[in-house]
C-alpha cells in the first residue's frame, strides 16, 4: 500500500494543490495528514474546507495551531502575543475567515493515531510522541531522539511540525520520519515537501518529494491578507529564513 504523507499545510492552497497532483500521479492510495491545517497562509479557508471535504482515503490528526484555532481567546493570544507577535496577528484574521464549523473540525481531530498498516505499527504525531509543539529536527543527536520517542512501541513514527524533512533510526529499531512542510516549507529551495511510504508485509519504504508551486502567487496572496507581519509571511514563502515570527 502506497500512502502519501503530509503535514503543515499551514492554508497554503497553491502548495497543496501541486502536492495533490503529485499525489496522484505517484498512485498513493491514502492519505494521512499530521496538522497545521490553517493558520497563517494565503488561504486558510480554502485549505480547511478541502480537508473536511475528504472522505475515508484521508486520515487527519491535530496540529498546535489547530488546536489554538480551535481554542481561540485571550489565553491563546497573550502566549502567541508574548512569544510569536505576527501569529498573533495571524490567527486573529483566522478566526475572523473560518466559520465555527471550521473551528469543530479542527477541535475534534485526534492529537495522535496509533494504526497498522500492511502489518506495520504506525505511530501519526504533529511534533511528537511527548508533545505537539516539541521539534525533531535533523542532526539531533540520536539518545535525544530516543529520549523524546521513549515509551512508544511503534515500528515507524511520522511527524511534522519544524517543516523541516529528517528521519532517524533508533537502536531499537524504531524509524522516525519527519516529513517536513506542505504549505510553508524550511529548506534551501522553498519546494513543498512530504513523504510517500510504500508499505507491505510488515516492511516500508519512505521517500521525501520536493514539489514546486506557485510560491510567487501565494505569497502575494498571503500579503494582501493586511494583518501586521503578513508580509513577513510572504517572504518566508519566497526565501525562508525561520519557521516563526
Amino acid at each position: 500500500m502506497r500512502i502519501a504523507v503530509l503535514s503543515d499545510l499551514h492554508g497554503n492552497a497553491q502548495a497543496l494543490e501541486a502536492v495533490m497532483g503529485d499525489v496522484v500521479e505517484q498512485q498513493c492510495e491514502h492519505v494521512f495528514c499530521l496538522g497545521d491545517i490553517a493558520l497563517a497562509g494565503p488561504q486558510p479557508k480554502i485549505v480547511v474546507d478541502y480537508v473536511m471535504s475528504q472522505d475515508a482515503s484521508w486520515t487527519v490528526i491535530q496540529g498546535n495551531t489547530d488546536k489554538m484555532i480551535a481554542q481561540y481567546g485571550p489565553d491563546v493570544m497573550d502566549f502567541l502575543e508574548a512569544q510569536y507577535p505576527v501569529m498573533a496577528n495571524a490567527i486573529a484574521d483566522d478566526v475572523m475567515v473560518l466559520s465555527e464549523d471550521h473551528r469543530a473540525y479542527l477541535s475534534q481531530l485526534p492529537p495522535m493515531l496509533s494504526l497498522d498498516v500492511e502489518g506495520c505499527s504506525v505511530l501519526l504525531v504533529h511534533g511528537s510522541p511527548r508533545a505537539n509543539n516539541e521539534d525533531i529536527l535533523p542532526n539531533m543527536p540520536l539518545e535525544v531522539v530516543e529520549e523524546i520517542i521513549a515509551g512508544t512501541q511503534e515500528k515507524l513514527i511520522l511527524c511534522g511540525h519544524t517543516h523541516v524533512p529528517c528521519g532517524y533510526q533508533t537502536n531499537g529499531g524504531q524509524t522516525v520520519v519527519n516529513v517536513g512542510s506542505v504549505g510553508r516549507p524550511m529548506t534551501h529551495e522553498p519546494k513543498a515537501c512530504y513523504a510517500i511510504i510504500d508499505f507491505s508485509q510488515g516492511s516500508f519504504e519512505v521517500r521525501h518529494r520536493f514539489v514546486e508551486y506557485d510560491n510567487v502567487l501565494a505569497a502575494q496572496i498571503v500579503s494582501q491578507r493586511g494583518f501586521v507581519g503578513a508580509d513577513r509571511l510572504a517572504d518566508i514563502l519566497l526565501k525562508p529564513v525561520e519557521r516563526h515570527v
